[in-house]
């Protein structure tokens, strides 16, 4: 998969998680078309999609073997190393520690790792 579908694989993956698992109406911007998203986030997106796809790569398989929450813990600390990237003072809701994160988020987060372990790797 080339670097710009897999950012596509990671924006649509949130979107879809962003509809089925926020709690009532979600922000604007949370559900952004692909072709209307940010120059920085498609970049952070693909970027995060690299990451995993990376880490799969070097478990040689065994990432799998990673529970739910593990593999979406993995997603949510490579997006906070793009917004420290991306912006000099990011808001502490980008930077938030997996804890902190609402239920929403974290469950977008790891259903974002399962869709890339299961995207052809190309």
């Amino acid at each position: 998969m080339s670097d710009h579908d897999g950012a596509r694989l990671f924006r649509e993956t949130w979107i879809a998680g962003v509809h089925k698992h926020f709690p009532g109406e979600p922000k604007p911007g949370y559900v952004t078309p692909w072709d209307d998203t940010p120059e920085w986030e498609r970049k952070a997106a693909g970027a995060v999609y690299q990451q995993v796809r990376q880490f799969l790569e070097l478990s040689t398989g065994h990432a799998a073997r990673l529970t739910r929450e593990q593999k979406g813990r993995f997603v949510a600390t490579c997006w906070t190393a793009q917004m420290f990237k991306h912006f000099e003072d990011p808001k502490p809701g980008y930077v938030a520690d997996w804890a902190d994160l609402p239920d929403w988020q974290r469950e977008t987060d790891c259903d974002i790792f399962e869709a890339i372990e299961g995207s052809p790797n190309r």
